[in-house]
């Protein structure tokens, strides 16, 4: 059974940084392309990042383009994401995912089979 670990959230002050990381276990990690979603309160869960196995190709949404990066280290069976420039808008629960499906980053949350317990992210202005 694959579970997803996060970890690395916190309270923050806007204008600071973040590393999330996401541990897999009872698989191997680069098997999965792995996203990270994010879900604030009344709102519905939506796609931050997303990367593909060998760590060659990402994908952001807009809102975090040129202040998020996501990267793994498969020997650790790790994924990160370092968020720069917080903003009070990023605040939210932050899931990790992982995808069987080798041919897409997907950015839709019912593309990914595995889920974390999510981490909470509050950026205060």
């Amino acid at each position: 059974q694959v579970q997803l670990v996060e970890s690395g959230g916190g309270s923050v002050q806007a204008g600071d940084s973040l590393r999330l990381s996401c541990t897999v276990s009872g698989g191997t990690s680069s098997m999965y392309v792995m996203g990270w979603f994010r879900q604030a309160p009344g709102k519905e869960r939506e796609f931050v990042a997303g990367i593909n196995r060998t760590g060659l190709r990402t994908d952001y949404a807009n809102s975090v383009k040129g202040r998020f990066s996501i990267s793994r280290d498969n020997a650790k069976n790790t994924v990160y994401l370092q968020m720069n420039s917080l903003r009070s808008e990023d605040t939210a629960v932050y899931y990790c995912a992982a995808d069987q499906l080798p041919w897409r980053i997907g950015t839709q949350s019912n593309q990914y089979a595995y889920w974390g317990q999510g981490t909470q992210v509050t950026v205060s202005s």
